[in-house]
Formats: C-alpha cells, sequence, structure tokens
C-alpha cells in the first residue's frame, strides 16, 4: 500500500501541461465513454439517468494532459499538475448523484481542478459557481470549458473555504479536496433543504465522503464510503 501511495504522489507531481488541448471525440472515445458508464458506474450501482447521461456526454479526454491521454476513460484518478489530480469517474459520478440534483438548481463546486467535474454537474443543473485556489489552474480550466461551449459554468480564483457569498445561497455543494472539518461559511451558503458533499477526515490519509443535509439550523451528516482526495489548501490547512 506504501509503494501505490508513493507511486501516486509522485505521478501527482511530474512536471505537465495542465490539460490537453481540446481533442475531437471520436468512435474510439465514445466507445470509452460507454464502457466506463456501463462497467464502472451503472454497473457499480449507480442509476441516477441525468447523472448517466452526464458520464456519456462529457469528454474527459479533455481535460487530462496529453502524455496520459490513453488513460482519460481508465476509471481512476489521473494527474493533471500543480499537485492535483482529475477525479475517479465513479466517484465523480457517486458524488454527484448523492446531491439529487435537478434542473432548475444551482451548485457551487470548491476546486474546479482541470473543470471536469464541474462539466458534469453543468451538464445535470441550471448553473455551476465553481472556485479554483490555483491561479494556473483556474486559469487553463476557466479556458478550456469556455472553448467547450459550458456557458452556465461560472468560475472564480479565490480561497473556497470562504464560498462564493455574492451568489449564495445554492442549493448544493461539493467539495472535491479532503478537509478535517466543514468550513462554516460554506454551510451559510446552503440552502434550508439542500445538501453538502465532501471528503471530510484526515488531509494527508484516508476521508469518509459524507453528505450533510441542512434542515433549518441543523446539519444532518451521513457517511457514504471511504475516498481519497488530495487536501483541500489555503485557510482550511490552518484551522
Amino acid at each position: 500500500m506504501k509503494k501505490i501511495l508513493l507511486f501516486l504522489c509522485l505521478l501527482i507531481f511530474l512536471p505537465a501541461s495542465l490539460v490537453a488541448d481540446v481533442v475531437p471525440d471520436s468512435p474510439k472515445y465514445k466507445a470509452a465513454r460507454e464502457k466506463l458508464v456501463e462497467f464502472d458506474i451503472k454497473g457499480r450501482g449507480i442509476s441516477d439517468p441525468q447523472v448517466l447521461a452526464a458520464m456519456r456526454s462529457v469528454l474527459r479526454h479533455c481535460f487530462v494532459p496529453k502524455r496520459i491521454l490513453s488513460s482519460a476513460y481508465a476509471d481512476t484518478a489521473l494527474p493533471i499538475g500543480a499537485g492535483q489530480t482529475i477525479s475517479q469517474p465513479y466517484v465523480v459520478a457517486l458524488m454527484t448523484a448523492s446531491l439529487e440534483l435537478n434542473p432548475t438548481q444551482r451548485v457551487l463546486e470548491i476546486g474546479t481542478g482541470s473543470g471536469y467535474q464541474a462539466a458534469v454537474l453543468a451538464a445535470v443543473v441550471k448553473e455551476v459557481y465553481s472556485i479554483e485556489i490555483k491561479e494556473k489552474l483556474h486559469k487553463s480550466s476557466t479556458r478550456l470549458l469556455k472553448t467547450l461551449g459550458y456557458s452556465n459554468i461560472f468560475t472564480h480564483h479565490g480561497d473556497g473555504y470562504f464560498g462564493w457569498e455574492n451568489a449564495a445561497p445554492f442549493d448544493a455543494i461539493m467539495i472535491t479536496a479532503a478537509v478535517n472539518h466543514i468550513p462554516p461559511p460554506l454551510l451559510k451558503q446552503l440552502k434550508d433543504g439542500g445538501r453538502l458533499i465532501l471528503p471530510l477526515g484526515n488531509p494527508f490519509s484516508f476521508q469518509n465522503l459524507t453528505l450533510v443535509t441542512r434542515q433549518g439550523d441543523k446539519y444532518i451528516t451521513r457517511q457514504i464510503t471511504g475516498v481519497l482526495f488530495v487536501p483541500m489548501t489555503g485557510v482550511a490547512l490552518e484551522r
């Protein structure tokens, strides 16, 4: 296990262009996406038709560096540079489905990364607001999402710990980096009845994917499964 984790860490920090140039879709990629959805997502219990449709439509090969294009549709996290990863497709689908979203809703994402998770959310909901703390990643993902035509995704460079107060409240919030506590500003920006999902636990070890539902002034939590995400940076690491 230690050797595997060391290998993953080395991959994450290898220098690389953050995302591939926009590579046209092809029968090869379409077949790979379909296989991924059927065996690794639907086959593992994800049944929400909107989420399955999103996973079939979003071109994951456009969100990974050129040097690992051959692994674009493998059900695994991949390094995108800047010490970050593009999440495992099954985990992307699981987090999206767990929020029980509908087409009229607005979602806040903390950690844009490559932009892949934002694109999946944008295929399901009305608007996605996504914050990225790393400027290089913010610029590259914003450029890519615009190039791909995602007009319902709004991006911001900043510390996601504080959320996006001017656009709040949100129907759902997704944190795509590990944190050892739930940022209070994000709880305040969640609508009554809304849901927040995050990898909660030791940022440098394993975490539990946790779903938080707001009920008035109360927050009900439920653990879903064990996960392994890169740490949330900024203020989160100081607290």
